[in-house]
C-alpha cells in the first residue's frame, strides 16, 4: 500500500514569513499539532505546537516568524512511498509527522495516527510509536 492511499491531501500550511502567533491560531483553529512551512508550495520546514512553546512563548517572543522557529529541511516522502517504509522512517528518525512531496511540491501530510488506523499497518505504527515515545516517569 502506498502512502497516497492514507495521507491527508488538503494540507494546512503556513508561509515562512507567517507570525508565530498566527501559526498558533491556525493550529488551534484546525485542531492540528503541526504544520508544514512552505515557500511557494515547497516545504522548507515544519512547526509543531511544542516548537512554538519552547522556541517562542517560553522566551516571551511572539514577534518571531515561522522561519525563525521551524525545524528546517524536514524529513519528507513522496506519495508513492510504501506505508511500511514511512512507518520505518518515523521509527528510525523518531518523528510523528511527515510532509509528502511530489516534484518538490507539498501534496499531503501523514501522521503516525494515520498509520495506526490503517488496519494493515497498525502493528508497524505501534512499533514506530514505541520507538518514538519515552516514558513520562523513569522506572
Amino acid at each position: 500500500m502506498r502512502i497516497n492511499d492514507i495521507m491527508t491531501k488538503d494540507v494546512i500550511k503556513v508561509d515562512v514569513q507567517s507570525n508565530v502567533q498566527d501559526v498558533a491560531k491556525i493550529l488551534r483553529e484546525h485542531n492540528i499539532g503541526s504544520v508544514p512551512v512552505c515557500r511557494d508550495n515547497k516545504v522548507v520546514g515544519i512547526i509543531t505546537d511544542r516548537d512554538i512553546v519552547i522556541r517562542a512563548i517560553a522566551d516571551g517572543n511572539t514577534s518571531l516568524t515561522a522561519g525563525d522557529i521551524m525545524t528546517s529541511n524536514p524529513v519528507t516522502c513522496t506519495s508513492n512511498t510504501n506505508v511500511e517504509d514511512v512507518s520505518r522512517i518515523m521509527s528510525e528518525r523518531q518523528i510523528r509527522r511527515i510532509p509528502i512531496v511530489d516534484n518538490s511540491s507539498l501534496v499531503g501530510m501523514v501522521a503516525l495516527g494515520d498509520l495506526a488506523v490503517e488496519e494493515r499497518s497498525d502493528r508497524k505504527a505501534g512499533e514506530a510509536l514505541k520507538e518514538i515515545s519515552t516514558p513520562c516517569c523513569p522506572e
